[in-house]
């Protein structure tokens, strides 16, 4: 926020200057630069297949829960109080488990998806940043990220051609 109200001061500050007849704006929607690009597919489509394993796991830990409850309710009436314990405390540390490789499942995921994606984004971020400097952008707005609510489509050059060609993109 204060970044954007800095950028806005300057902006404004330069208008009165007299000086916003040289500077050059740019925008550009960087959650579409990362989709159109084919890195972007392939990882998403790892992160879903590393999904689908743990839910998975996840899946057959519950079965095997299920299979323990019925044999225990089927089968509780004929079992000495020792075999009882034993069989619920069984059932007992399942569960912990479970919840264990849930816990630990939601944090491999997220590690996956920052693996697979952070290059994207660094990729994408040089290709914005160089051809910022390349044309000679004075800023570039992300009108995906920012609080950007308005902009002239007439004063401000949608960068999305340019970075799509520095990432070798149609």
């Amino acid at each position: 926020m204060k970044r954007f109200i800095a950028i806005t001061l300057l902006v404004i500050c330069a208008t009165f200057t007299g000086k916003s007849q040289n500077m050059k704006f740019g925008h550009i929607n960087s959650d579409e630069l990362i989709q159109a690009m084919p890195e972007w597919d392939s990882a998403t489509a790892k992160l879903e297949k590393f999904r689908k394993e743990l839910v998975n796991a996840l899946e057959l830990m519950q079965v095997e829960l299920n299979n323990k409850n019925d044999a225990y309710s089927k089968e509780q009436k004929n079992w000495t109080d020792i075999v009882k314990q034993t069989k619920e405390q069984e059932m007992i540390d399942l569960n912990k488990r479970m919840q264990d490789f849930q816990v630990n499942a939601q944090e491999q995921l997220q590690n996956k998806q920052v693996e697979l994606f952070q290059p994207i984004y660094t990729k994408v971020d040089k290709a914005i940043k160089d051809v910022g400097k390349e044309n000679g952008f004075f800023y570039v707005f992300d009108l995906t990220k920012g609080a950007l609510l308005y902009y002239d489509e007439t004063k401000s050059t949608n960068i999305m051609p340019l970075a799509k060609a520095k990432l070798g993109l149609k």
